[in-house]
């Protein structure tokens, strides 16, 4: 039987709602900020995301919704003002976390201190920019909480993004452990195709965006982490009897 020594968390639509009440509204802004009539609704959000990555996904949103596009004469090439964008999103983001605008997923701050009171090891795993990540955590769970993390991998540390397993590779090689003693958490398809190659066993908190997406192969499929007062939904896979994610749940999944 594996013993659990690490979580391995993805962040945006894991440890909070970063798509729908940071990502989203900050790029919108960021388009208006140079004149774009862009507008990102909340349905559009949600098929652009099957792109991973937010660069990536301003590409992707020019190329196959935008046939005619034209770029602002203020650009050299389509490099450039995508760069100019995510920055300015970047920024933008920063400032609703600042603002609590961005607050944690149901169970995550009670399932991250339990986890370290148990002396369980904490590392992340994800597509957004260390930037994003600091200002996540430092606004919900204080400024030393980047510390609970001993690996943050993030952004464009590894050449390839999710769906490819390069960002889950790359925590595992330093967090120093194999995949069988860690349990990854998604909230995507792309995130679990990443996590499975790893060989690493994965928990799944839907969220509006992903809820029907296809999650064959995680170990359990939840509606979030729950607590003592709001208990979560079991979508598939066995929690036991247990209402809410803890420990010893993670513990019997990786065992």
């Amino acid at each position: 039987m594996a013993e659990l020594k690490a979580l391995i968390f993805d962040v945006d639509g894991t440890l909070a709602e970063t798509e729908r009440d940071g990502h989203r509204p900050a790029f919108n802004q960021a388009f208006t900020d140079i004149g774009l009539d862009w507008d990102w609704t909340p349905e559009l959000y949600g098929k652009l995301l099957k792109v991973s990555g937010g660069k990536e996904r301003i590409r992707a949103y020019v190329q196959d919704y935008l046939g005619d596009f034209q770029l602002p004469s203020e650009f050299s090439d389509l490099d450039a003002m995508i760069k100019h964008l995510h920055a300015t999103k970047t920024t933008y983001y920063k400032q609703y976390a600042a603002a609590g605008k961005i607050p944690l997923r149901p169970g995550v701050e009670r399932f991250l201190n339990e986890a370290r009171s148990e002396g369980v090891r904490l590392a992340i795993a994800t597509t957004t920019t260390p930037a994003n990540v600091q200002a996540l955590l430092e606004n919900t769970l204080g400024a030393d909480s980047l510390n609970w993390f001993d690996v943050i991998a993030a952004g464009d540390m590894v050449p390839k993004k999710k769906p490819a397993p390069d960002v889950y590779e790359y925590a595992l090689e330093h967090i120093d452990l194999p995949a069988e003693n860690c349990l990854a958490f998604e909230d995507t398809n792309n995130g679990l195709l990443s996590a499975t190659p790893t060989g690493l066993k994965t928990v799944v908190t839907v969220n509006e965006y992903t809820k029907a997406q296809d999650f064959t192969g995680a170990q359990l499929v939840l509606s979030d982490l729950g607590t003592p007062d709001t208990p979560f939904n079991v979508l598939a896979g066995s929690a036991g009897d247990s209402t809410y994610f803890t420990v010893d749940v993670a513990r019997q999944l990786c065992a």
